[in-house]
């Protein structure tokens, strides 16, 4: 179950519900809910949240960095580093770009981890883990080891099963589709 001031604020912020017209997702497919993570993390009380929940879910695991696919995991990353770093176990923050720079470095991955970096692959919302999978392709490309897959939420809509035949690690999510829908029925 997740944190309930972290669901709390998903729930007011970031949640949108329409059984009749629905939303269309990244994915192209239909679905009755959207849930826009940004609108959360991108305030100063939902930032706090979701970086004091990722450290809480992370902080057994020993990694060096911690990122994703740019715009999703960026904030999510950061909080999640400034956490880490404040509790006394500071982490590097990488970028997957969405496509390489065409001039300098032309790096798809910013960021100063070097092969053979644990990592932890960060999105803020899963559903059927396509952008997950272009991040986890990218930091395998660099020679990372993912040592653990995070989204904020997850739509249970096949992405976690996806993102573990393209890792083998399983995805933690700090908040479902079961818990958001949970808390409208009782809204």
């Amino acid at each position: 179950m997740a944190d309930d001031k972290l669901l709390k604020i998903l729930f007011e912020k970031s949640f949108k519900y329409d059984p009749d017209f629905g939303f269309t997702l990244a994915s192209g497919a239909k679905s009755d809910i959207y849930v826009d993570v940004k609108r959360t993390v991108l305030s100063s009380e939902g930032i706090d949240l979701i970086g004091e929940a990722m450290y809480e879910k992370l902080k057994d695991i020993e990694f060096d960095g911690i990122g994703g696919l740019t715009l999703g995991a960026d904030p999510i990353s950061y909080s999640t580093a400034l956490i880490c770093k404040q509790k006394g176990k500071p982490v590097e923050v990488y970028i997957v770009r969405k496509e390489p720079k065409k001039h300098g470095t032309a790096r798809p991955i910013e960021g100063n981890l070097t092969e053979g970096a644990k990592v932890v692959v960060v999105d803020d919302v899963v559903t059927t883990g396509g952008s997950t999978i272009k991040a986890i392709e990218a930091v395998q490309a660099a020679g990372f080891k993912i040592v653990a897959v995070v989204s904020v939420v997850d739509r249970q809509e096949g992405g976690r099963e996806n993102i573990k035949e393209a890792c083998g690690v399983d995805l933690i999510s700090l908040v479902t589709r079961e818990d958001l829908v949970a808390l409208h029925k009782k809204d």
